[in-house]
């Protein structure tokens, strides 16, 4: 069976198939546009770090209990190629799945997941509702507060940073950068002043 790489609108009809919840919609399109400007800064293909980043949580709505090991059969049986599935799964290690994120894909993939959601509620708590202006040491202000968007495990972002050779300060950049492309999309513009 020959694999096909999926185009951006295949897979993001693939997402909507199998998510409904605006929530982790705009989550998976946050997390493409980070991987977007994370390729494109890194010389990498924006596509295919696009895609791979828009369909990361495909099976988690319906399946949290088999979160990435369902992914990787709907993809299987859509004829995605291995590298791409691979990728996706990867995102999970050392929470559901044995996978270690290798390439540089996969570990910017595993560093900002979790980000995003520090990012969405920094910028959800500021008065214009915009992720325009939130400033990253905003977002290290918050990080700081265990009890703020608790359900971010700091410790994953800290370990993909490693990962990467990076600081966490330098990916909050790079994450609040790659958001603010894709504002509009993720309901984090704002209102204007």
């Amino acid at each position: 069976m020959n694999s096909k790489v999926p185009t951006r609108e295949e897979a993001f009809e693939l997402l909507k198939r199998y998510n409904k919840s605006d929530s982790l919609l705009k989550h998976a399109l946050a997390v493409e546009g980070v991987m977007r400007y994370m390729a494109r800064k890194r010389g990498e293909d924006e596509e295919k770090w696009g895609v791979i980043g828009l369909i990361h949580d495909l099976d988690y709505e319906q399946f949290p209990q088999e979160h990435c090991k369902k992914t990787e059969e709907i993809l299987k049986a859509n004829n995605w190629p291995a590298e791409y599935i691979r990728a996706v799964i990867s995102h999970g290690w050392g929470i559901c799945v044995d996978v270690k994120p290798e390439s540089e894909l996969e570990k910017v993939l595993y560093a900002i997941d979790e980000l995003t959601g520090l990012v969405v509620t920094t910028a959800l708590v500021r008065p214009s509702k915009s992720v325009m202006d939130v400033k990253p040491k905003s977002v290290k202000k918050k990080w700081k507060d265990k009890r703020f968007a608790a359900g971010v495990d700091r410790s994953i972002i800290e370990k993909g940073a490693a990962m990467l050779g990076v600081e966490v300060s330098e990916l909050i950049v790079d994450t609040i950068a790659g958001m603010r492309e894709v504002a509009e999309e993720i309901g984090l513009k704002g209102t204007p002043e």
